[in-house]
């Protein structure tokens, strides 16, 4: 084992000293220690309290070494024991009593704060105060105003001695108030009385500085103590540390560390020297107030040339304050520098610099953040040893770090364990908990901590408002979510950010009337108004409901309110209404947007292409490309797919083909997408070559090709019969799992159109089971399939579910119906005729179709049902209508209905055709009416009824069905001489109409 001494290692292009595969970490013992009241957490870690020693390790890393990464991290070696919380705790979350005042201070405070007369204040009581008690006045002064009032009055004294503390003072109030003009001042009369700034007064400047985001004119302080030869001390050191981690600056942060610790602060930084001019000089900036009047140095700062350094004794200096040792913690670990944030640690422990719960908490937090949760619990364990109370912010860390890695209950019993052991939830706590559990619509839990923080007399955090809203949406509780609001809004109103997440949470559920209404409350609220971003969202609220004139509107009412829109405002509106295919109005905005000064997005500029090149206005997309490239932006893979989209669609290979190598030129790599384009391009130019090739690209993706291209490929090796290829594609598909309904028609259609009926048949049954027959086009597919098999009763049950599902057959439907009669028995003329009745729009003409489809499949009850529904009706029927219904009944054995129909015909003044005497002999037939028979067969041979061979079978088949033999001869052999003669022209056969039905069935 090798001990470390603390030497952080540096963070930019940094070598580790350790191999692959070393995992750097501290190991704690613990030795047993006085026993304490505990109380368990679920599941809690084990830990074996035994030698207490901190030590920084290397170990060799068992196991399969990945190559050449390093694992950094912590290692707690820990054993079987439970580890426990305090149940009791002496302070209650930390907070701080308010200072009391003895003398005539308490009278004098109260006397400022009631009377706005503050020099006639300060007149009667304060003549005699002494320094420090003119602190306390300063310092307990409610507003940056009054603090400058007090002060003059001070200076104002003949007795009064300008000193730095009082400085310090005004210039940290002023700081925080972000008064930088006011600051320049008292910092100028600071110089004019003589007063010299201290490491307070630098430090303090450097803090309020970097708390108002003002990062680089922090680090300018530093520079200008450092030149009047102060060298930082610790507390400062800490600050600069602090302002650069708050600021991401972790490489910066952790130089200047490094640097103060040898002893010598560089100058030469560039970040220093940014703002120069083209002569070298620092220009002024009042804004940032570094300007020349502040520093009392001339017109312009000249630009250090060298690197300038402050020597100091040439020690080692190492930090003693706890404080500082916090803010390195935190520092590594959200540079994510875990091995430096152990030695810190480390060094910490061997130097006795007292630990408190900020440092375990931020350590707890380094840890568990990287995904060393046990390793965090070890140091919960490490902190109790070391008599350090868990504070609120402790539990609110591992509620968090529970709820990261899924482990809910863990995180809920944190959340009771607050109160258990004596602190309060704060607004960190409610807020992550709640966070935590809208996540996961756990809404019982949700109003249970709703119900805690009510009965605490706390607010419910505005930040957790919209999530608990955005749950109840999700969850389909539109009035719970209202009436949280409304409850919500009792305790006054919320920020524009706010407000525009709760309408976002609606707007995102197209639930426009309820983000509406949460949108104009506002207004009616005291002191609040609307905001850019709330009209933003209640746009975007607009457009997902397609409610586009609404979305317009509003945008024209922003100026009446004051409210400016800006590129999100612009941009959203443009992209919705190009998705909205409302080129025109889109254009005018982007006209108008350009000449506000305002920069279109690449979406904004995509949206638009897209919306041509739907449209078919190709050379209005091509000029909104050349547009997009005049005012800089660079297009992306979505505007190269969609202009290379729009051109396959058209046929216009070629210009696809231009825009894909101009892509590709550009640097852009194709996307999916773009290549699947690109195959259905090749298809449409029958170029197998050229889309296998593409194919065979986009195997090389991550996951290999998608759905869209699969399926393109199978439709071009099916138009071009190649069956074993499209099957290998297929079966890919079904490997992956991503077969869906195209795949499975395109197939099923490849092996019907080549003779490979069982294999179609199979197909149709797994896209049954697989819950793919779901659309007319896929319930039309797998119905052909059936027909041409023969099995027709299938294909009256998959019709029967298509009206289940309130599916309306589109035409191809009714030609796959048209076939199933045909194959079903069906006389031809009476197809033809419920065809030309459908073509020609006829009423009713759809229900006479589904009736007589199954009639012929044996399905009577569903074909009475249907039947039912125009013979009732008040409408004047055709034929067609009055012959489905004749066929309908006879074939049901409803006889008496089937000849009431005929009669009701008649009364129409309707005459009967072949069809209606095919049907009727039927009728006759089944019934053993054999003179019924008899009447039409002799119309027929006494040419009073046109001669039809159908009509011969018919009446054929319905002596046969009377049991007369004799006559069924007969009408056979009038049949035939009929056909021999000339008198009788022979029907189509089937086998002819299922040729010219043929190229209809692929959809």
């Amino acid at each position: 084992m090798q001990t470390h001494v603390f030497s952080p290692s540096k963070l930019q292009n940094t070598q580790s000293p350790f191999r692959a595969g070393v995992f750097l970490g501290f190991s704690l013992r613990y030795q047993n220690v006085a026993k304490r009241q505990h109380c368990a957490i679920p599941n809690a870690l084990s830990v074996d309290h035994q030698n207490v020693e901190f030590i920084v390790t290397s170990h060799t890393q068992k196991g399969k070494s990945r190559g050449p990464s390093v694992f950094v991290g912590f290692k707690l070696h820990c054993h079987s024991k439970t580890l426990t919380f305090p149940t009791k705790l002496s302070s209650v979350n930390g907070k701080k009593k308010k200072k009391r005042y003895g003398g005539v201070l308490p009278f004098i405070l109260r006397s400022l704060e009631s009377n706005n007369d503050i020099e006639k204040t300060l007149s009667e009581y304060c003549d005699n105060l002494s320094p420090k008690e003119q602190t306390v006045v300063l310092k307990e002064q409610r507003s940056w105003e009054r603090v400058i009032r007090v002060f003059e009055w001070f200076k104002s004294q003949r007795e009064y001695e300008p000193n730095v503390i009082h400085y310090n003072i005004v210039l940290r109030v002023l700081g925080r108030a972000q008064k930088w003009d006011e600051l320049r001042l008292c910092w100028i009369d600071m110089a004019k009385n003589g007063v010299f700034p201290t490491n307070n007064t630098y430090g303090m400047l450097v803090d309020v500085y970097g708390k108002a985001g003002l990062v680089k004119e922090a680090l300018l302080w530093i520079k200008h103590m450092i030149v009047r030869g102060i060298f930082p001390d610790e507390v400062t050191m800490n600050t600069v540390v602090r302002v650069l981690k708050e600021g991401k600056e972790y490489d910066r942060a952790h130089r200047f560390y490094k640097d103060w610790c040898v002893g010598q602060i560089e100058l030469d930084d560039p970040y220093f020297d940014s703002n120069v001019d083209d002569s070298g000089c620092e220009l002024i900036s009042f804004k940032h107030f570094l300007s020349t009047e502040l520093f009392r140095t001339g017109g312009r700062i000249s630009t250090l040339k060298n690197s300038t350094t402050l020597e100091t004794e040439n020690l080692i200096r190492k930090p003693r304050l706890t404080s500082t040792y916090n803010t390195l913690i935190d520092l590594y670990g959200k540079a994510g520098r875990l091995e430096d944030a152990a030695n810190v640690f480390g060094e910490m422990l061997k130097s006795g610099v007292a630990m408190d719960a900020i440092t375990f908490n931020t350590m707890i937090f380094t840890c568990g953040s990287h995904g060393h949760l046990s390793e965090a619990e070890a140091l919960l364990a490490k902190m109790e040893e070391r008599r350090i109370s868990p504070d609120t912010k402790t539990y609110n860390i591992f509620l968090s770090l529970y709820a990261e890695v899924g482990k809910i209950d863990r995180a809920l019993e944190c959340y009771r364990k607050i109160r258990e052991v004596g602190l309060f939830p704060d607004v960190v706590t409610h807020r992550t908990v709640l966070h935590v559990l809208c996540q996961r619509s756990m809404i019982q839990n949700v109003e249970s901590v709703i119900e805690d923080i009510e009965k605490s007399g706390s607010r419910i955090d505005e930040n957790s408002v919209p999530s608990v809203i955005k749950m109840y949406v999700e969850n389909g509780l539109i009035n719970r979510a209202k009436l949280f609001f409304e409850k919500c809004q009792k305790d006054g109103g919320y920020s524009s950010k706010t407000y525009a997440a709760i309408i976002d949470a609606y707007a995102e559920k197209g639930l426009w009337v309820e983000a509406e209404e949460v949108f104009f409350r506002k207004t009616g609220l005291v002191g609040q108004k609307w905001n850019v971003i709330e009209y933003n969202v209640m746009i975007k609220a607009y457009g997902k409901a397609k409610l586009y004139d609404k979305a317009f509107s509003l945008f024209k009412s922003m100026r009446n309110h004051g409210i400016w829109p800006d590129e999100c405002t612009y941009n959203s509106l443009i992209q919705m209404f190009s998705k909205g295919d409302l080129a025109d109005q889109a254009i005018d905005l982007l006209s108008e947007m350009q000449e506000m000064g305002l920069k279109p997005k690449c979406l904004t500029f995509s949206a638009l292409i897209g919306c041509y090149a739907r449209l078919g206005q190709l050379s209005e997309a091509v000029d909104m490309y050349h547009k997009m490239l005049e005012t800089g932006t660079k297009p992306n893979e979505v505007v190269y797919g969609s202009l290379i989209n729009g051109f396959v669609e058209y046929g216009n290979v070629d210009e696809a083909l231009k825009y894909f190598h101009q892509m590709e030129e550009s640097g852009i790599s194709a996307n999916q997408i773009v290549l699947t384009s690109l195959i259905k391009a090749y298809g449409k130019m029958g170029s197998l070559k050229g889309a296998k090739a593409l194919y065979d690209r986009m195997r090389g993706f991550e996951g290999g090709p998608d759905i869209v291209a699969s399926n393109s490929m199978i439709n071009l090796y099916a138009e071009l019969g190649m069956v074993s290829e499209a099957k290998m594609i297929f079966e890919y598909l079904r490997e992956k799992s991503l077969v869906d309904e195209v795949s499975f028609s395109t197939i099923m259609n490849l092996y019907k159109s080549t003779g490979m009926l069982e294999d179609a048949i199979q197909i149709a049954e797994e896209m049954k089971l697989a819950g793919l027959v779901k659309d007319c086009a896929s319930f039309s597919m797998v119905m052909s399939c059936y027909a041409a098999n023969g099995q027709l009763r299938e294909c009256g049950e998959l019709l029967h579910e298509m009206v289940t599902r309130k599916l309306l057959p589109d035409p191809w439907t009714f030609m796959v119906l048209f076939t199933v009669l045909k194959k079903g028995g069906f006389s031809i003329e009476a197809v033809k005729q419920l065809e030309l009745s459908y073509q020609e729009g006829k009423p009713y003409s759809r229900q006479a179709v589904i009736t007589s489809v199954f009639s012929v499949v044996g399905m009577q009850d569903l074909a009475l049902e249907f039947c039912e529904v125009f013979t009732k009706a008040d409408l004047n029927l055709d034929s067609s209508a009055y012959n489905a219904a004749i066929y309908a009944y006879g074939a049901a054995g409803q006889i008496d209905k089937a000849l009431n129909i005929f009669l009701k015909m008649q009364d129409e003044n309707l005459k009967p055709d072949i069809v209606t005497y095919i049907n009727l002999v039927g009728c006759y037939g089944k019934a053993g009416m054999v003179e019924g028979v008899k009447r039409i067969y002799s119309q027929l041979k006494n040419e009073e009824i046109e001669q039809n061979e159908s009509l011969y079978k018919a009446i054929i088949d319905a002596y046969k069905s009377a049991n007369r033999q004799d006559l069924a001869n007969l009408a056979s052999q009038a049949m035939k001489f009929a056909l021999e003669s000339g008198q009788c022209v022979g029907s189509e056969t089937e086998e002819e109409s299922d040729g010219t039905f043929s190229d209809l069935e692929s959809p």
